[in-house]
């Protein structure tokens, strides 16, 4: 596909993931692309950008496809045009496409959107999975978010169940399992330092 070294990082909601991916795309000088794909199919879409937000990284839209969706919140899921493709499902196509096109052009990270599915395995990839403790969890998303406990343990129940559901409707594998990614990190036990130390220098490696 191409000869690029790409590092894809799945993650829990909570372990630090974004913040690895930003550290380490800093520490390489290669692109990120995370939130700013959602971004980029938006536009190709001609979505309105909270719309895409919503959609992205679940698949509410394959469930109400089964249903006309004409009224009240559901709306923004559905395709207006047609009232039968749901937005989530045009919103992964196009994000696939993305994938693939910034693959080809460079080296960079790839975080969340099933990256490592989409891309495939091949020997110049790199495809993560970061998990944590769930107290670390928690500390972390009440921190970020300002919430209390009880806030960010729902908010990381209803973020993980989504990409649970994103990842293995797409890809027909299970999320976060070393047989659908080749390295697990646990950010709790490395720390997010350790985990950009490692996934540094495995890049490096490749690169000889």
């Amino acid at each position: 596909m191409t000869d690029n070294i790409i590092i894809t990082i799945g993650r829990q909601f909570g372990s630090g993931g974004h913040e690895i991916g930003n550290k380490l795309a800093t520490r390489l000088n290669i692109p990120l692309y995370d939130h700013n794909l959602v971004k980029m199919a938006a536009r190709e879409l001609h979505l309105d950008e909270k719309t895409a937000k919503e959609a992205d990284e679940t698949i509410l839209g394959r469930f109400l496809s089964a249903y006309v969706a004409g009224i009240g919140s559901y709306t923004s899921f559905v395709n207006e045009e047609q009232n039968l493709e749901p937005v989530s499902d045009r919103l992964y196509a196009q994000q696939t496409e993305l994938l693939k096109k910034l693959a080809k052009r460079g080296p960079c990270i790839m975080v969340g959107r099933c990256a490592d599915y989409v891309l495939g395995d091949y020997s110049n990839f790199i495809h993560v999975f970061i998990h944590a403790y769930e107290e670390d969890r928690v500390r972390r998303i009440m921190n970020i978010y300002k919430m209390d406990e009880k806030q960010a343990k729902e908010k990381i129940r209803k973020v993980d169940r989504d990409r649970k559901l994103y990842y293995e409707a797409h890809t027909g594998r299970k999320w976060g399992d070393i047989e659908s990614h080749q390295i697990l990190f646990n950010s709790s036990l490395l720390g997010i330092e350790g985990v950009v130390d490692v996934l540094e220098a495995a890049y490096c490696q490749k690169l000889r």
